[in-house]
């Protein structure tokens, strides 16, 4: 990755910030992010907020630029704390282990939460620090789909789907993917383990991007109708 680009990246999470801390609280939330892109939240752990429970990570948009502290508060909070604790839980199982078809060690999966167009958020001060708060209830439910992937390839996620050409396949139960020797076939039949331990979640998905890379993922709830990812419409075929 190129200096230009980190500096580049740097200037631009700073201006966000600054944005942020000169709105006001008692305004409406900044939107963040682009109309017509796909922000990504990455939940890490949990904060009580305003009473609430609410789970905190970080925010990318779709431009690359990561918001550290962010709390996502209001609808689905409770299914990402869930969905989040129960991925941890198989990788604590997992990790350390071997896939049975490709014989390389499983890796830690993370699970993201999509959202279609801008996002609302507000900057609070908690115990004297700062916090980005995503208003989730102002945001149509048929903006945020759930995912998730290998924990490092999470920013890949984010620009694959903000990339023009990138779309969603299905791997068939006999895909060459899974004995590929390395993590992307691990990953593919990883997300396909999950699913049989958490309810409601689905793996063996790609994005295929226009250079013909691909990102295993599976999917979760939410089920954001309007985002075209979370319903893989086609088979991926590795020769074509």
């Amino acid at each position: 990755m190129k200096l230009g680009y980190l500096i580049g990246v740097g200037v631009v999470a700073l201006a966000v910030v600054a944005f942020l801390m000169l709105h006001n609280a008692h305004e409406a939330p900044a939107q963040l992010g682009s109309p017509n892109g796909y922000e990504a939240f990455v939940p890490q752990n949990t904060i009580n907020y305003n009473g609430n429970t609410d789970p905190i990570g970080d925010l990318i948009l779709n431009n690359g630029t990561t918001i550290h502290n962010t709390i996502w508060n209001g609808q689905y909070a409770g299914t990402i704390i869930q969905n989040h604790n129960q991925i941890g839980q198989l990788n604590n199982q997992f990790v350390g282990q071997t896939d049975p078809v490709n014989h390389q060690p499983y890796v830690n999966l993370q699970d993201v939460y999509v959202v279609k167009g801008q996002v609302p958020v507000q900057q609070v001060t908690i115990n004297g620090q700062p916090y980005y708060v995503i208003e989730a209830n102002n945001i149509n439910p048929a903006n945020i789909a759930g995912f998730y992937t290998y924990d490092k390839w999470v920013p890949n996620f984010e620009v694959a789907i903000n990339t023009p050409g990138t779309y969603a396949a299905g791997l068939p139960g006999n895909s060459p993917v899974f004995q590929w020797t390395n993590t992307t076939g691990t990953i593919a039949y990883q997300t396909m383990l999950y699913q049989h331990y958490i309810r409601g979640f689905s793996g063996g998905a790609v994005l295929v991007l226009p250079n013909k890379t691909i990102i295993p993922y599976g999917t979760c709830n939410p089920y954001g109708s309007a985002i075209s990812f979370d319903f893989p419409q086609q088979g991926y075929n590795p020769s074509s």
